[in-house]
């Protein structure tokens, strides 16, 4: 089924304010959960809300899952941390963990560039390095803005093309502007990584995620299918209708139209151990983590996730009057997500709605995403908040 949103499969670059970060306000864990648990009831209750809300929040070894609506329209039980879903853009934190963890193990380089790992692309994207695009400074133009693209989705929606196709529909499109001059970010760059990751290891991306990432940090529910099909049981994902009546979409298109830039599908409880992992360096050590956190104040999360945000490498900062945490966004059909944890990975929370919103959107949709993102604050202020 062909819906509004067709054009945006993945998710698109948006720059962020340059808001001033607030100082952390201290507040308990019981008021943090309680204001958390109201909005997500507010979130799915509001004229244009979704279904369904979960947020996972971990304090230390202490994990408390909050939600409101239901899992799928027409049945009484919620959604549930072992529910699958689609994690959209998160996707590409799982891609930064894949290409980081090979650096670490001498695989890969950050400073590898397109012409040495994949000399059939375009000459003129030869110097981008692995770096530029893990931060989104490469300048490759967004495969999911073309026109080619777009139709090709319509036209074959759970079947997908090999990955390496994907790059093939803004191939004879110049660069956005010199690689590493600034920040935009694009779809193409997580394929590009993906494809150079198979170069470098000569197994496909999914064998190279399952043995770098998912296998590690023991993510037994997460995967990357080709096609539309997602495990049982789910949390639906829904589109509004004109009317507003919710209309699942969960299966309606495949993922690899998404790959490696966001076709990943996993759990609200393997999201939170993943970004726990990977913010908390599980997967690579000191020397790729401080190379992966030179901030951007100008790069943005997309959709934006709560308070200041600033881009790294395949990561992003976000500053609350709560304090930073470290993590994703991202939306796709069906769903918006947000995964972060603190710098240690011992505090984390993830935020999913069954509902694809963004600051792009107008009307209730634009309310919506605000109070989503409200929620997303009160989720890290919960993961930040103190026990006593």
């Amino acid at each position: 089924m062909v819906r509004r949103s067709i054009g945006v499969l993945v998710v698109v670059a948006t720059m962020v304010p340059a808001l001033r970060p607030r100082a952390a306000t201290a507040v308990s864990a019981s008021a943090a959960d309680a204001a958390l648990d109201r909005a997500l009831r507010e979130l799915v209750a509001m004229p244009g809300g979704p279904p369904s809300a979960i947020a996972i929040v971990q304090r230390g070894p202490a994990l408390r899952v909050h939600r409101a609506g239901v899992a799928a329209v027409g049945s009484p039980a919620p959604p549930r941390k072992n529910d699958f879903m689609r994690v959209a853009s998160v996707a590409k934190a799982f891609s930064g963990a894949v290409a980081l963890s090979l650096v670490d193990d001498g695989v890969l380089s950050l400073d590898d560039t397109i012409g040495q790992r994949l000399p059939a692309q375009p000459a003129a994207w030869h110097a981008v390095t692995l770096r530029q695009l893990l931060a989104h400074t490469s300048g490759l133009p967004d495969f999911t803005e073309s026109d080619v693209f777009v139709e090709a989705v319509i036209h074959s929606l759970t079947v997908a093309p090999p990955p390496a196709t994907l790059l093939t529909y803004v191939a004879n499109d110049p660069l956005n502007f010199a690689p590493g001059t600034q920040y935009r970010y694009s779809n193409s760059d997580n394929i590009a990584v993906g494809l150079m990751v198979e170069e470098a290891t000569g197994m496909s991306y999914e064998d190279a995620l399952r043995e770098q990432v998912t296998k590690p940090l023991r993510l037994p529910r997460t995967s990357l299918p080709a096609g539309p099909d997602v495990p049982s049981p789910l949390i639906h994902g829904y589109d509004l209708a004109a009317d507003g009546t919710p209309e699942d979409i969960s299966e309606d298109f495949a993922s690899g139209w998404a790959w490696a830039s966001g076709g990943i599908i996993s759990t609200p409880a393997d999201l939170n151990r993943f970004i726990r992992g990977y913010v908390g360096g599980k997967v690579f050590g000191r020397r790729v983590k401080r190379q992966q956190r030179h901030w951007v104040p100008t790069g943005g999360s997309e959709p934006p996730g709560p308070g200041k945000n600033s881009s790294g490498v395949a990561l992003f900062r976000y500053q609350t009057r709560c304090g930073t945490m470290l993590g994703h966004t991202g939306n796709t059909f069906g769903f918006t997500q947000f995964a972060a944890a603190t710098r240690d990975g011992t505090r984390s929370t993830t935020v999913t709605m069954s509902l694809q919103r963004t600051q792009k959107t107008v009307g209730w949709g634009l309310a919506v995403w605000q109070a989503l993102r409200l929620a997303e604050e009160h989720a890290v202020c919960a993961a930040l908040a103190s026990e006593k």
